[in-house]
C-alpha cells in the first residue's frame, strides 16, 4: 500500500497541521517507508513461534508485600467540609 500526496494532505488536514510542500514530500516518503517495512514484516513466516512477553529472558524482582506509608486519611479529612464513613461528601451536581 502506497500513499499519495493527496493522502498526506488529507491526513494533515484531519490533524490540523499546516505543512509546506517540502514537509508533505518528506512525510509522504516516511509514511511509505513505514508501510513498506510493515509489508516486509508481514512476509516473515511466524508459524510455530511462541509470542514473547519480553525480548530478554528477564526474571522480575519480587519485593515483600508490606505497607510502607502511614495512613493520613484522618489528617486530610479533618479539613473537609463533610465526611461520612471515611468518604468525602460533596453536593449533588447532576439532577435526576
Amino acid at each position: 500500500m502506497a500513499l499519495t500526496l493527496s493522502d498526506v494532505e488529507k491526513i494533515a488536514k484531519l490533524s490540523r497541521l499546516s505543512l509546506t510542500e517540502e514537509e508533505k514530500q518528506q512525510n509522504l516518503q516516511e509514511l511509505n517507508d513505514i508501510f513498506a517495512l510493515v509489508e516486509k514484516m508481514q512476509t516473515v513466516d511466524t508459524d510455530g513461534i511462541e509470542p514473547m512477553a519480553h525480548p530478554h529472558e528477564a526474571a522480575l524482582r519480587l519485593r515483600e508485600d508490606r505497607v510502607t506509608e502511614t495512613d493520613h486519611a484522618a489528617e486530610y479529612q479533618a479539613v473537609a467540609p463533610e465526611v461520612r464513613n471515611r468518604l468525602y461528601i460533596v453536593p449533588q451536581v447532576i439532577e435526576e
